[in-house]
C-alpha cells in the first residue's frame, strides 16, 4: 500500500463535440488504468457538504464531476494534495492506499465514480488513525 498523493493523476478524457452537444466515452485500460467492476454516483449533496473520507486497500477509483464541482482532498499519511474537479471530461484516478475526501460540493453536483472492485466492506479503511498506522508499516 506504499502509495503517494503524487501517484494520483488527473486524466483528460476524450471529448467529442458537434452542434448537438458533447459526448465522452470511457474504456477499461485505455482512459483509466483498470477494468471497471462497479459504477456509482453521488448526488443531492447539500451545497458545501463533504463525503468520502476513507481509503481502500485494493480498490482503484476514478472520479468525475459529471455535473457541478467539488474538491478531492488526497492524503498519503505524509503529504496532502487537493484537486478541484469541475469539468465532465476530466477525471481523477485514486489508487489504493490514499485517504480521499470529497469536499465543497457545489449545489446540484454529481460525482460519478468508477471502481476496480465490487463493494467489499473489508477493503475500506474508514478510521484515519488506523490508516496512519498502516501507512507507517509500509
Amino acid at each position: 500500500m506504499k502509495t503517494s498523493v503524487y501517484d494520483c493523476s488527473v486524466v483528460e478524457l476524450p471529448k467529442h463535440s458537434n452542434r448537438s452537444g458533447n459526448i465522452t466515452a470511457i474504456h477499461n485500460h485505455i482512459n483509466i488504468p483498470f477494468a471497471i467492476k462497479r459504477v456509482f454516483y453521488i448526488y443531492d449533496i447539500p451545497g458545501g457538504e463533504n463525503r468520502g473520507a476513507h481509503a481502500h486497500i485494493e480498490c482503484h477509483q476514478f472520479l468525475i464531476a459529471a455535473g457541478g464541482s467539488f474538491e478531492v482532498e488526497l492524503d498519503d499519511g505524509i503529504n496532502k494534495r487537493t484537486i478541484n474537479l469541475n469539468r465532465p471530461y476530466f477525471g481523477l484516478h485514486i489508487p489504493p492506499g490514499i485517504w480521499a475526501a470529497e469536499k465543497s460540493f457545489s449545489s446540484g453536483a454529481v460525482c460519478l465514480v468508477f471502481a476496480s472492485h465490487v463493494y467489499e466492506e473489508e477493503d475500506y479503511i474508514r478510521n484515519y488513525v488506523e490508516f496512519q498506522e498502516l501507512k507507517l508499516k509500509e
